[in-house]
């Protein structure tokens, strides 16, 4: 999703109907005679609407950004999500993590048209260009180990990690022509998963969900969003996500030096290659046939380059690539 850049305004008048009810719960909630001035659609989302919310009131002016979920699959898991986004919103706060300030949650739906999550709007945007991506990667992986390295007392700690594949549930290109390389990347996660030594994951940081302010030797992550799927256990299976996502967004080469850049800023991932192949395969099924899933954000925020072709042939040459490095 994207907090910081790439808004829409909203009209109010073909707005109205679909958050009325929400849009009373925020102004109820904030700071004496402040209220909504205007809305803005932020762009970039797939599983949630998104919102810049722009207030005003005695004391100025400043802006909240709020997180519905309206689609079928995500109202069924809703509360599960925002609970857990919450919690760990609370949880970032006093870190050096660069994640938004928590201001409301409805994550039943109880005052809302739809559960809700209210929070603070972090500065800078998402940048998925080519141009400069050598130097966020390597932001990127320091970002990451940073999360890893979040203390987290036992009561506290998220959920264990779900895998969100499985042999049976893989469905390779239809117009591949090299169905041999998917059974074989389909038995390597049939395999039982290595052993770990576990860390708070974000679960889903990729670079759609880092904002960046400056350029240059100035550039900086302003920000990390995103955080419904936070979970503990493997590095691994961080690394490995950011990695298809890099690979996918920028090619092959790119998401296969994630897991070094990791390294090299002091992150500790498994010594064994077969433990490295099964969590990036893992993740990188995930995404097949054509991940289209991601393309559909991405194209949004201005890579109309990445065709569903595109992706599918990256993903494949990915997958090819992985073996060809830890096999």
């Amino acid at each position: 999703m994207v907090i910081g850049g790439g808004a829409e305004r909203v009209g109010e008048d073909r707005d109205s109907q679909d958050w009325r009810a929400t849009r009373d719960w925020v102004e109820k909630g904030l700071l004496g005679s402040e209220s909504i001035e205007g809305a803005a659609r932020l762009r970039g989302g797939w599983t949630s609407e998104m919102r810049r919310l722009d207030i005003s009131g005695p004391q100025g002016r400043r802006s909240l950004v709020l997180r519905s979920f309206v689609k079928p699959f995500y109202l069924r898991h809703a509360e599960a999500l925002l609970t857990r986004e919450a919690g760990v919103l609370r949880l970032l706060e006093g870190t050096d993590v660069p994640a938004a300030r928590l201001v409301n949650v409805d994550a039943t739906a109880e005052h809302c048209d739809h559960p809700s999550l209210l929070m603070s709007l972090l500065p800078g945007s998402v940048r998925l260009a080519d141009e400069d991506a050598d130097r966020r990667v390597d932001l990127l992986a320091r970002q990451l180990l940073l999360i890893h390295q979040v203390h987290v007392p036992l009561a506290d700690r998220p959920r264990a990690y779900q895998a969100w594949t499985a042999p049976e549930r893989v469905s390779p290109p239809a117009r591949s022509e090299r169905p041999e390389l998917w059974r074989r990347a389909v038995d390597v996660i049939r395999r039982r998963p290595p052993e770990y030594l576990p860390c708070f994951l974000h679960r889903d940081f990729h670079p759609g969900n880092v904002l960046f302010e400056g350029g240059g030797g100035a550039l900086r992550i302003s920000g990390v969003v995103d955080w419904v799927e936070t979970s503990w256990g493997p590095a691994d299976l961080d690394v490995a996500h950011c990695s298809t996502a890099l690979a996918l967004l920028h090619g092959v080469p790119s998401g296969m030096t994630f897991a070094d850049r990791y390294v090299e800023a002091g992150g500790i991932l498994a010594e064994d290659p077969a433990a490295h192949l099964y969590w990036r395969l893992l993740d990188a099924l995930a995404f097949a046939p054509d991940a289209e899933k991601v393309a559909v954000p991405w194209r949004e925020l201005g890579r109309a380059d990445l065709t569903s072709a595109v992706l599918t042939n990256r993903l494949e040459q990915y997958v090819q690539a992985l073996f060809d490095w830890y096999e």
